[in-house]
């Protein structure tokens, strides 16, 4: 078998084998192959797409490319939640410890921000100490001690995907709906889970800026899922502004210890944070509904559960616990900004993309994997679309830690803000389930 006489078969229209998708999984994992073929036969798919058996079985190849987790020594269900991406998306902070605290154990694999989107990797490590890459042997461990792990991809787990990922991003591949749904549920199936929960985004600051394209992309999720028997459910959530009130790494890390210590906004991150919740704890078979799921999952909130089980996280992990009673130990770059208001009226735009690109120009997310990130810069908005706002008033504070960052920040925000004399007309968070 050569990968060459692969491309060509994919170019002109042709189907994979799983012994030909092994093969290729295997030539990625390996480095057995040159990027250039890898590159070609990327973009032959992105060209010619994959049948739901090929993109099943693509899947499939990618996970078993490597090493497995496993915890099936574990009696609590194994539930993840994986989110498609998008701006002020901090949920698995909150998340995680919430459904560690709620009996269910919670092996959840994050990656790190690249372009506008954030990545809960970068807003873990601004917490002092704290590691987030482990051994397979660390996570296992801390897995039977805890329920809850927050960790990075391996090197060992879903090598392929690791290797056909970081391409996918310099081959103009990445919208391709197969490597999209082949590339997130391979690092699951690899996790060795009972159930999964998605959040599909969609809007400006999302992969797919349309509903349509979002309801297509968790309807091959669920698909393809369902075909490697993985339980799974997918909500589709809009992402045209931020998710909470904070763009930026240590902000939002701020953001969701002060909602674990009582505070009861931002609404939409909490609200997000407990319908996902909801339906892990369905899924896992905790609660005999998703709504009664939401109910145990804000119990635990309320009770201070979810904030003694990240503490406990926290220091497994090397982490400074004392920011969890103490937030304003977290970084925060010195140089601020206010934005405010040209006119007096009603916030009728908060363009996500746009505000996560300031982001990255104010020093918190990265244009290319190996560029550092500001911990401490980032955006807090003061006030959501919506929202009333006179002339002169801040809508956003911007932080940085060189002038010329938080000058071209700025530039970014004002063209991402707008207000208008109308209230504008409220937008569902959740677009759409599907199971």
């Amino acid at each position: 078998m050569r990968l060459i006489d692969l491309i060509e078969k994919k170019a002109r229209g042709g189907g994979h084998t799983i012994e030909e998708l092994r093969y290729i999984a295997d030539a990625a994992a390996t480095g057995s192959a040159p990027d250039y073929q890898l590159a070609s036969w990327l973009m032959a798919v992105r060209l010619r797409g994959m049948s739901v058996p090929e993109t099943a079985d693509l899947t499939l190849a990618m996970a078993e490319s490597g090493d497995r987790l496993d915890f099936s020594s574990l009696p609590a269900p194994k539930i993840d939640k994986h989110s498609t991406g998008g701006v002020g998306d901090g949920v698995s902070l909150l998340l995680a410890p919430l459904a560690g605290a709620a009996g269910l154990a919670v092996p959840m694999m994050s990656g790190r921000g690249l372009g506008h989107t954030g990545g809960t990797l970068d807003k873990l490590e601004s917490i002092p100490g704290l590691r987030v890459k482990l051994s397979a042997a660390e996570i296992t461990s801390q897995m039977a001690r805890l329920g809850v792990c927050l960790f990075g991809q391996t090197e060992t787990l879903a090598p392929a995907d690791r290797k056909l990922y970081a391409l996918r991003d310099a081959s103009a591949t990445v919208a391709s709906l197969p490597l999209i749904v082949s590339s997130i549920l391979s690092k699951k199936l690899a996790e060795g889970l009972d159930a999964l929960v998605l959040d599909v985004k969609a809007g400006s600051g999302a992969i797919f800026e349309s509903s349509r394209q979002g309801l297509e992309l968790a309807a091959s999720l669920i698909r393809i899922a369902k075909r490697l028997r993985l339980k799974c459910a997918a909500l589709v959530t809009a992402m045209d502004e931020p998710l909470g009130l904070a763009v930026g790494n240590a902000i939002e890390m701020r953001q969701t210890i002060e909602i674990l210590n009582g505070r009861e906004e931002p609404k939409d991150f909490i609200d997000c944070a407990l319908s996902l919740g909801g339906w892990m704890s369905y899924l896992g078979g905790r609660t005999k509904t998703p709504a009664a799921g939401r109910a145990l999952m804000a119990e635990r909130l309320k009770s201070g559960a979810a904030l003694d089980t990240f503490k406990k996280t926290v220091e497994a992990q090397g982490g400074d616990a004392a920011v969890l009673s103490s937030p304003d130990k977290l970084p925060l770059a010195p140089l601020t900004l206010d934005i405010v208001s040209p006119r007096s009226g009603f916030i009728a735009r908060l363009d996500a993309r746009g505000l996560g690109l300031a982001g990255v120009a104010l020093g918190a997310g990265r244009n290319r994997q190996e560029d550092p990130v500001d911990h401490g810069a980032g955006i807090r908005l003061l006030r959501k679309v919506g929202a009333s706002v006179k002339k002169g008033e801040p809508i956003a504070r911007l932080h940085a830690s060189t002038p010329g960052k938080l000058e071209e920040g700025a530039r970014i925000v004002e063209k991402a803000v707008a207000v208008q004399t109308a209230k504008p007309r409220p937008r569902p968070l959740i677009l759409r389930i599907l199971r």
